[in-house]
């Protein structure tokens, strides 16, 4: 496995040699083929709620599809029987904006073992050189060796089999969720997640910018200093706290709407660094929810975990009095896209939301007879 700061990967049909730095980690904003999930079963740290958050998957799953999109459907091969028959099973929407959209299921389901299904943080990123597409594998170490993930770590290995082109690989840790970039380049991420010495050792932030400049194609980095969540495994995720849109905006989770917040402060800060860092965009700032579990612990709810998707917003609410303006900000941020709000109550009880659950994967990417067959209602990857 090459190193990150080696320069030449074969990636290509007639072996012609591409540096690294040529490759460029595509927006999310872009148009995409299909988004992977893990399903939730009882042999994950899902078992004391599973009803309830299959119920939130098999919403999401509705919903991607609702958008004409397939999705790429991780499963334990012992669980595959009873997963078809599930998504085969007619099922009411209370969300009438999601069942009228939904024209066909489309589910392509992947017989794949895994310890967590928070698919954003070891599915394959997507990176471009202009003409084709690839899949690049990171290492994944569970945030930092807070949990096991030797069977996540393995999972791009059965993935990148439905790729059209050959794996570029990395031998350095990083996630998916740590990572923002827009069409211009220019890569967001925060400084409490990249400095965890369990991670990387003690790289430097100059060194991880010249590492996201050679492997992501960025021209810019911005390490952010403020911001995390209480209650946030992953050490402040980029995708919990700022999201680019399009239009040169920026959305940030914010907690206006809670001056008394313990994390009023430090959200306020990250607004101020972000003016500083992006004077140009149009900042829109999203109101904080305050979400425990039944221990009275504070949960990292944050309505700035959404995916972008073909002209869509799968925007998460968690059934608070903050959801209504949540959604009105991001009608403002977003104009042009259609918002569909799904509750993630469920999903926060284990730290995390709607993008933590989910990895698109551009158009292109996926060989052509298997993007056909993800399309063909509920099917099993052999």
């Amino acid at each position: 496995m090459k190193s990150a700061s080696d320069a030449l990967k074969d990636a290509s049909k007639d072996a012609q040699t591409i540096r690294a730095a040529d490759y460029v980690l595509l927006p999310e904003w872009a148009e995409q083929e299909a988004v992977a999930l893990a399903w939730p079963h009882r042999n994950t740290d899902w078992q004391d709620n599973l009803n309830a958050v299959q119920a939130t998957y098999l919403t999401l799953i509705d919903a991607i599809n609702a958008c004409d999109v397939p999705v790429l459907l991780l499963c334990p091969a012992n669980e595959v029987p009873s997963v078809e028959a599930l998504l085969n099973t007619p099922r009411y929407h209370s969300n009438l904006q999601i069942a009228k959209q939904i024209i066909r299921q489309m589910v392509m389901i992947i017989p794949c073992d895994y310890n967590d299904t928070w698919v954003r943080d070891y599915v394959f990123l997507t990176v471009s050189d202009n003409e084709f597409n690839y899949p690049a594998n990171f290492q994944f170490n569970g945030w930092g060796e807070k949990f096991d993930a030797h069977l996540d770590n393995r999972v791009n290995d059965r993935l990148v089999e439905l790729c059209q082109k050959p794996v570029v690989s990395y031998d350095f840790v990083l996630e998916g969720g740590a990572v923002e970039i827009d069409e211009n380049q220019h890569l967001l991420t925060t400084s409490s997640c990249l400095l965890n010495p369990k991670r990387n050792g003690n790289k430097s932030t100059q060194e991880y910018e010249a590492l996201f400049k050679n492997t992501l194609g960025a021209k810019r980095v911005t390490i952010l200093q403020n911001g995390r969540l209480q209650g946030d495994d992953t050490d402040g995720h980029i995708d919990t706290l700022v999201r680019f849109t399009p239009l040169m905006g920026i959305v940030v989770q914010g907690a206006n709407n809670r001056p008394q917040d313990p994390h009023f402060d430090a959200l306020k800060r990250l607004e101020n660094e972000l003016i500083t860092a992006l004077p140009v965009h149009q900042l829109y700032s999203l109101p904080l929810p305050l979400i425990e579990n039944n221990r009275g612990e504070r949960l990292p709810a944050s309505y700035a975990n959404f995916l972008i998707l073909n002209r869509n917003i799968l925007l998460p609410i968690y059934g608070t009095l903050e959801d209504h303006n949540a959604i009105s900000v991001i009608k403002r941020a977003y104009p042009n896209y259609e918002v569909y709000p799904i509750n993630c109550l469920s999903l926060v009880q284990q730290g995390g939301s709607l993008h933590c659950s989910c990895m698109q994967v551009p158009e292109d990417t996926i060989k052509q007879h298997l993007s056909i067959q993800a399309r063909s209602g509920v099917t099993v990857y052999d």
